[in-house]
């Protein structure tokens, strides 16, 4: 189904989600609840308000942060005290509270958080959930065994979510682990806001509870493509820096989809370009960009230079199909989708396109309270449409 139409089933059982507050600290891995202190401190953990929901230990999500560290204390309390009450089991809580440098914990801490997964040290969970993006992920790859976290994630049927600089991690995974993973929302870009998107929150429901998902772009351009693929990628600039290095998956026959924030056009078309030399773009069937949100620095030459004469000159050199308008990217309104999983490009007859996906693991929705992701008020008859642009950078 396509979320227009799964849109109302959800909104109608909309409830409030519980305020922000100290989460207790719990399963395998247990920390101390997030907070201004270092790691290495320690405090009796506060629970968090009580809920109704029957928490199983199937829902065990594991917060890693690989990248940059959370400048609010009380935003990344939010995000974890929101994914309690929808009913998941949260542990390493700590990376949520840690800092070094710019980063979210020592490169020994951050690589920690996948490591001791892969090792066996703690339990696999249910899912893996990105702090936020920022930089710093490229810095642990030689550090995880990805090999080895592929297939305890495998057995597991485990979902990692993340995007922007998380997703240096989520290639790695399919390139050297043969895992797919999520590009979706992270603990304190999305579910730490004080009022989350609703059509982030939706998407999220129903992309990792549906064991096939339908994402519908609207008319962007008349484009006649009907191909099919595992669908993988990310943010561009992440992309172009691992062209080259193992960590990059060698796809063969694929769906690329791209995505990239406060870039000039020359300087998208020159990792497009890095990318393109390197061979990945020609052994595509497609490409898809998602959102692009240009940076404010301009100068003379940009006046006759834009973002379609970017998409244009790709096209034309690659001879590959490239689509825009897929909504994901550093932008509030963002769609859950698997990145490695397998994937049906279809043109609409509108000179839109849609997107099937198949193949992924899944949330079982009877074990959690994913409804209380979605804000008040209750719907109200009202069809919410993403808008063309967004208000915020989210990252």
């Amino acid at each position: 189904m396509t979320w227009q139409t799964s849109r109302r089933r959800f909104l109608q059982a909309a409830s409030a989600i519980a305020g922000a507050g100290l989460l207790q600290a719990c399963g395998s891995g247990g920390s101390s609840s997030p907070s201004t202190k270092s790691a290495n401190q320690k405090e009796k953990p506060v629970p968090p308000r009580s809920t109704n929901t029957v928490r199983s230990g199937d829902n065990v999500l594991r917060v890693v942060a690989p990248s940059g560290f959370a400048e609010s204390a009380e935003r990344a309390n939010l995000g974890l005290t929101r994914l309690y009450n929808a009913g998941f089991t949260v542990t390493n809580q700590q990376a949520a509270s840690r800092r070094y440098q710019r980063f979210a914990g020592t490169d020994a801490q951050r690589t920690a958080d996948f490591q001791d997964v892969a090792a066996g040290r703690v339990q696999t969970p249910k899912v893996l959930m990105g702090l936020r993006g920022g930089y710093g992920a490229v810095r642990l790859l030689a550090g995880i065994d990805f090999a080895s976290l592929g297939a305890r994630m495998r057995e597991r049927n485990t979902l990692f979510f993340g995007f922007s600089d998380v997703c240096a991690i989520q290639l790695a995974l399919l390139a050297k682990g043969n895992m797919p993973s999520f590009a979706g929302p992270m603990v304190y870009s999305e579910f730490g806001k004080p009022q989350p998107s609703v059509y982030t929150m939706d998407s999220f429901i129903r992309g990792t509870t549906n064991s096939a998902n339908i994402v519908d772009v609207a008319a962007i351009q008349r484009k006649d493509v009907n191909v099919e693929g595992t669908l993988w990628g990310g943010n561009l600039s992440v992309l172009a820096s691992l062209a080259g290095s193992p960590y990059l998956p060698d796809i063969q026959g694929g769906i690329l989809f791209l995505e990239d924030v406060s870039e000039q056009p020359y300087r998208i078309e020159r990792m497009l370009n890095t990318l393109h030399l390197a061979g990945v773009l020609k052994k595509q069937r497609a490409i898809i960009f998602g959102d692009f949100r240009m940076g404010t620095i301009r100068d003379t030459y940009d006046s006759s230079y834009d973002f379609t004469a970017v998409v244009n000159q790709i096209q034309r050199v690659t001879q590959v199909p490239v689509l825009t308008g897929f909504p994901f990217g550093h932008i509030t309104n963002k769609t859950t989708f698997p990145l490695g999983a397998h994937a049906k490009v279809k043109s609409t007859g509108n000179g839109g396109y849609t997107v099937t996906f198949s193949g992924y693991p899944t949330l079982a929705a009877n074990t959690l309270n994913l409804n209380a992701l979605l804000p008040q008020p209750a719907f109200d008859g009202t069809v919410y449409t993403a808008p063309a642009t967004a208000d915020e950078v989210s990252e």
